[in-house]
């Protein structure tokens, strides 16, 4: 074979690049026979942690997962075709205990840890670099040769045999209506924050003791609410009460549901399993995708996640607290597997083995709480979203309750399904979130201390704003009528950003030269390996994406153990892909076939950092 150094580039060096590198690290010592393999990472943040971990943030932000529930490793439930290399989980890496919510820097450090041991664990003759700059462009002919990843601030681009994109989230310029309001604050001289990364807003225009209407009820308000809180100097005192500081401004939230995401479950499982996958697994999977017309989500994806997750509840209710059932599980199991998951007959049998309703369960009532509910004053609103909350919080701590937990895990089964069938839209990602990736229960205990103290005041569900001379007006279905002005708003969620509206200047450029994308702006690439497809129907032969800019997407770049990651698979995959490549061009160029590459030099340039084995 050549002896040839060969160059792989990842663009971005977040926590997903540092999984593909621990794969790779994993996979290459057999049956991989190469030359020397240089490795450049290429991201303007820390190596590791990337932009979201980074330690440059407050300390106050948490994770919202457990610490005992977040590993970068593999393990036996992981199905791939390279060796499981364990590692250990962020509790076990940080000393802290297991049900602890550590904070982001925490997260940051332990992923700089097993980034640098990923680096530490490549075979001798890997060289890692590290590049501090943005990537602006990747050009190079999609059937193979050389690729060239073009640096802000460099004027020779980076040379590679292959390229992956480990981009992570993406930024979006402002869509019409952002653009509309953008334009209204200005010229009023009113304080507009589009959708953004909380942690990278300057929140210093919202002024202490002024109305905010906040639009979003996710974990970005939840970052809004602990800045402006906590964040400028307001304490929780030691019965939960919020003291505030006086510089808090009053924030006033609604979204579409109205309703605060559910809490984390706070509690471990115990006793068997539901057997997933039972009604949506990889043979269901395999049959959507054979189809010549894809699957559409509400008619043939989402009667398999009802089924599968009614399957979980009802599995976990009938053997844990078979009381609370009229009906053998054996008797009611076979009744439930004939049954049509959206028709009558599926209602009518849960009614008859399951007598309280608070046991079935109800997934429109999950996803929309308060529709329908309509109150005659702001104030009562308030009351009702307290309970509303004090409620979740006593569930989801209530292992009396755990077909709660049950159907957790059957959301993560039914997640590693539905990334296989590519584009399917965004509802099912905000659903999936709402239900299974809340805050902690502490976050959720300090939201009600702030209702109580006056500091958060709620909105409702389906809230609309408009902008009006004096400011942003706000009303809900909620509480008809009723209307809230402010002179500041904020957009508490993430961007989406589509094909036409995505900022990075790398991914612009790929969709301007005929990248594949889905409605909703995802970058499209073979599900097998993560190479990137074009719209006239061919693959980049050099050229790999994974994560959440992708259109399969993964629940993380970490997860829980022993949940089978599908993120920790594509990962797998991609790594034996990208050394399967290594390995074929260097028997070609090793038998008399292409050479070095014009313009591909021996030893890398334009490094900051080199860690060579």
């Amino acid at each position: 074979m050549s002896r040839r150094r060969r160059s792989l580039v990842l663009v971005g060096a977040g926590p997903r690049a540092t999984g593909l590198l621990e794969r790779i690290a994993a996979n290459a010592p057999s049956p991989y026979g190469f030359g020397g393999l240089d490795v450049h990472l290429v991201d303007p943040y820390p190596a590791g942690p990337g932009r979201i971990w980074r330690r440059a943030q407050s300390p106050l932000l948490w994770m919202n997962s457990m610490a005992e529930d977040v590993t970068l490793y593999t393990d036996d439930s992981v199905e791939i075709e390279g060796p499981v290399v364990p590692g250990p989980t962020l509790h076990e890496w940080a000393g802290i205990e297991g049900a602890a919510f550590a904070d982001r820097r925490t997260q940051g450090g332990y992923l700089r840890w097993a980034y640098e041991s990923a680096v530490e664990a490549l075979p001798p003759g890997v060289a890692v670099h590290e590049h501090r700059r943005r990537a602006l462009r990747v050009t190079g002919p999609r059937s193979g040769g050389v690729q060239e990843v073009w640096l802000e601030g460099v004027a020779e681009p980076l040379r590679a045999d292959l390229v992956v994109l480990t981009l992570g989230h993406q930024d979006a310029e402002p869509d019409a209506e952002q653009r509309a309001l953008s334009a209204h604050a200005r010229r009023h001289g009113l304080t507009y924050l589009p959708p953004d990364y909380t942690a990278d807003s300057d929140l210093s225009e919202l002024a202490p003791g002024e109305p905010v209407l906040v639009r979003g009820f996710g974990l970005a308000f939840v970052d809004l609410m602990v800045l402006l809180t906590e964040g400028r100097g307001g304490r929780y005192d030691e019965h939960g009460r919020y003291l505030p500081s006086g510089r808090e401004p009053v924030l006033y939230v609604g979204s579409r549901r109205g309703v605060p995401y559910h809490s984390k479950i706070g509690y471990q499982w115990s006793g068997q399993r539901p057997p997933l996958p039972r009604f949506f697994g990889p043979e269901q999977t395999e049959e959507l995708r054979s189809r010549p017309v894809p699957p559409d989500f509400r008619r043939d994806v989402w009667p398999l996640v009802v089924k599968e997750l009614g399957f979980a509840h009802y599995h976990r209710l009938f053997t844990a607290r078979p009381e609370s059932t009229t009906m053998d599980w054996a008797k009611f199991e076979e009744r439930y597997a004939r049954a049509d998951p959206l028709g009558p007959g599926l209602d009518a049998l849960v009614r008859s083995a399951v007598p309280e309703p608070a046991d079935r369960l109800d997934l429109e009532a999950l996803d929309r709480p308060l529709d329908g509910l309509r109150l005659d004053s702001f104030d009562a609103l308030q009351e009702r979203l307290r309970g509303h909350i004090d409620a979740d919080l006593a569930r989801r701590h209530d292992p009396g309750h755990d077909e709660d937990l049950a159907v957790f895990f059957a959301l993560l089964s039914v997640y590693g399904q539905i990334m296989r069938l590519g584009d399917i839209g965004p509802w099912w990602h905000g659903f999936f979130s709402y239900l299974a990736s809340g805050p902690p229960g502490p976050r959720l205990r300090q939201l009600r201390a702030l209702s109580e103290a006056g500091i958060v005041r709620f909105l409702g569900a389906d809230t609309t704003v408009t902008a009006v001379p004096d400011g942003f007006s706000a009303r809900s279905a909620t509480v008809p009528g009723h209307t809230v002005t402010a002179r500041a708003l904020v957009e508490a969620r993430l961007p989406q950003p589509t094909a036409d509206r995505v900022r990075d200047p790398l991914l612009r450029a790929l969709f301007a030269e005929g990248a594949a994308a889905t409605s909703d702006g995802l970058l499209a690439v073979r599900p097998e390996d993560g190479r990137v497809r074009y719209a006239d129907g061919s693959t980049h032969a050099r050229l790999f994406a994974l994560g959440p800019h992708t259109d399969a997407r993964g629940a993380g770049a970490f997860t829980r153990p022993r949940t089978n990651s599908p993120a920790f698979r594509q990962n797998d995959a991609t790594a034996r892909a990208l050394l399967d490549a290594v390995r074929e061009s260097a028997r070609e160029t090793g038998s008399g076939g292409r050479g070095r590459p014009a313009g591909l030099p021996e030893a890398p340039t334009t490094t900051e950092r080199e860690t060579t084995r």
